[in-house]
């Protein structure tokens, strides 16, 4: 997998899912909170499937 989110996208796809998996976890949000795993997962890994899929690259440095 080659990394294709830049940085400040991964900082901000990490703080929406922590955000939202804190709202699901206190129960201030219903079910859909729990969807926050997804920005979370994607932040971390520097990777999303549907921006391979339709060749988006936000990462400014060569893929390692």
């Amino acid at each position: 997998m080659t990394r294709n989110i830049g940085g400040i996208e991964r900082i901000l796809r990490i703080v929406a899912g922590l955000v939202l998996l804190g709202l699901a976890a206190t129960h201030t949000v219903d079910w859909w909170g729990w969807l926050g795993a997804i920005p979370l997962a994607t932040g971390l890994m520097g990777w999303c499937p549907p921006y391979s899929m339709l060749g988006i690259n936000t990462c400014k440095k060569a893929p390692l």
